[in-house]
């Protein structure tokens, strides 16, 4: 954990002066730099924390949504909206999902003029599936690898329009004074050089928070909460983390074999359901049946992870902890056609997906709360921006699946053309800011550094990993919840004890990451003990039914010691999404039969 040092003697660090600074090079960051270029501003800077063109994004592999109608005519941006807000149960930002379904049916078209490589129909239109949950078939794609073509559509754009992005830099700290940002702070990788980057803007398009999770879809390197948490230090407040997404079909694996182990808990695309894949217990039953009759194997994701993990807990589920996913009724041709990455995947493993069902089971993938924004991006700090799946709002309690890429490149535009609006300035950092504030935490990133105490930061990382697993997970309770606080007040103290490594060492990163993960982890599980209710991915064994006095988002404030927190009630969705939600679209899968 880093703590402000000052007893150190200075620090040297390099310093750079840009107008917005961009933290997140995955589709959010680059689609927000897209906008502000293409609107006139030039000081522009994207810091990715690996290499270019390696982000998050890429593990992205089903669709992105947007009711283009290509199969179904009769959708239409409304019937999306309706359906975000359903599956989010109702504790969705409206006008954030409204923003991102109105809008998403251009923002294909712009990507198809860009290059993007959608799979296509006979007669050249973008071709549409269905996915979990939705009404009609809206989900575009690029075979199963559809985040990372978009990330290479937005990627090769943005190098079109000379975007300025720096490799290998990890922020650590926003300067901020409460009320407005001035820049960030933090630490070349490549070089261990301590950096200030100065700024009157910054945009945090650095992902969510899954990878607290023991069993995610997420690498160990990212997604541990340092976009939540580097905003909540900064002043502003998050949402909704509470409410954490179990997809439900990672692979299961037999953990003691070196072959499969690595790949636990990663993601077995909602694409192959979508294609028609079906879901088996150890008996040969197609359980979906029992659970959700009519929707089949595209019910919600928390609907089909809890089924899931019920037959598992009542001795249907196979040894290593799982279900079976069966898509060999397909022709092979069929499936590497559409499902091209994951035929790839299982024959390398020695599985033909044609031939033989994959163990499944419920993973942790995606969280639906994170930074609280305006309308436009904005937090309460002046200045400071969240997009992608470092904001909350648009997801409710339940995200659908292929609208988080939808949410990356709408609100990536829409927080651009906010910025732009103001004619950004090349930012400062006064004297005073960098005596208190930036050179206090850069000597304390060095004292991190140095510290040789008798733990190393991955398996701390790991403890913390379990406890969420363990404590705030698919199934939750009280005396769950409860204990899981209890417990990291334990892992925080052998947080105190680690020797890390070098500035810039994967050491010293996953130290870093520890910091934010537990900070993030607080807030879920604080949020979860405080929900007494089951909503959507947050489902409470104490208190099973909907609370309809729990219509409401919990907001994460700061303290002099963890966070605090406030309940603010949800608004209203407009008459037009209004009138969609009264007519009740519903999937019936049978028709894919």
């Amino acid at each position: 954990m880093i703590t402000s040092d000052d007893t150190a003697g200075a620090v040297d660090y390099e310093t750079e002066s840009v107008g917005v600074l961009v933290i997140g090079a995955g589709a959010a960051g680059a689609r927000a730099a897209i906008e502000l270029t293409e609107r006139g501003v030039e000081d522009v800077l994207v810091l990715g924390k690996r290499g270019h063109g390696d982000a998050h994004t890429t593990w992205a592999r089903g669709g992105i949504n947007g009711a283009l109608g290509t199969h179904d005519p009769e959708d239409d941006w409304t019937i999306h909206a309706a359906d975000t807000l359903n599956e989010g149960h109702f504790v969705n930002d409206p006008p954030k999902a409204e923003t991102v379904a109105q809008a998403m049916p251009e923002h294909l078209r712009e990507l198809d003029d860009w290059g993007m490589a959608f799979s296509r129909t006979e007669d050249g239109e973008i071709d549409q599936r269905y996915f979990g949950a939705q009404s009609f078939r809206r989900t575009a794609f690029a075979g199963d690898h559809t985040g990372e073509s978009l990330l290479d559509t937005l990627v090769a754009r943005a190098q079109e329009l000379s975007v300025p992005y720096r490799e290998n830099v990890m922020i650590t700290k926003l300067v901020s004074d409460g009320d407005a940002v001035h820049g960030a702070a933090g630490v070349d990788l490549d070089t261990g050089e301590p950096t200030l980057i100065e700024a009157s803007h910054v945009v945090l398009a650095a992902g969510g928070y899954a990878a607290i999770y023991d069993r995610h879809t997420s690498r160990d390197d990212e997604n541990n909460g340092d976009g939540p948490a580097l905003a909540l230090d900064a002043g502003a407040s998050l949402m909704d983390t509470e409410f954490v997404q179990f997809h439900p079909t990672g692979m299961a694996v037999d953990e003691s074999d070196p072959e499969w182990e690595p790949w636990r808990g990663r993601l077995v695309t909602e694409a192959v359901r979508g294609e028609g894949g079906r879901l088996y217990n150890t008996e040969g039953e197609r359980f979906m049946e029992r659970y959700s009759p009519d929707q089949m194997e595209l019910d919600a994701r928390d609907v089909v992870a809890r089924a899931i993990a019920q037959e598992v807990a009542e001795g249907r589920g196979t040894d290593n902890g799982g279900v079976y996913l069966d898509i060999s009724h397909r022709d092979r041709s069929f499936i590497q056609e559409r499902l091209p990455r994951m035929y790839e995947r299982f024959q390398e493993l020695g599985v033909d997906l044609s031939e033989t069902a994959v163990e499944v089971a419920p993973t942790a993938h995606y969280g639906m709360g994170g930074v609280a924004v305006d309308d436009h991006g904005e937090t309460s700090v002046d200045g400071l921006f969240a997009i992608g799946e470092t904001m909350a709002g648009v997801h409710g309690a339940n995200r659908l699946g292929g609208n988080s890429l939808a949410e990356t490149v709408v609100y990536g535009a829409v927080a651009g053309e906010r910025i732009a609006e103001r004619d950004p300035e090349p930012g400062t950092v006064s004297d005073d800011l960098r005596e208190s504030l930036v050179e206090p935490h850069l000597a304390g990133l060095t004292t991190l550094a140095d510290s040789d105490g008798t733990r190393e930061p991955k398996p701390v990382l790991e403890d913390l990993q379990t406890l969420l697993w363990e404590t705030a997970g698919l199934l939750r309770d009280a005396d769950r919840l409860a204990t899981g606080l209890d417990r990291l007040a334990e892992i925080r103290t052998a947080a105190e004890e680690m020797a890390v490594g070098p500035l810039g060492s994967r050491s010293f990163e996953f130290a870093v990451d520890l910091g934010f993960s537990l900070t993030v982890a607080e807030t879920v599980l604080r949020g979860a003990l405080e929900r007494e209710e089951s909503r959507g991915a947050h489902y409470r064994t104490d208190f099973t039914e909907i609370d309809p006095d729990w219509q409401r988002n919990i907001h994460y404030h700061a303290a002099d010691v963890g966070v605090t927190t406030t309940t603010e009630p949800v608004g209203e969705p407009s008459d037009e999404v209004r009138a969609a939600l009264d007519e009740g679209h519903e999937l019936d899968y049978h028709q894919l039969e």
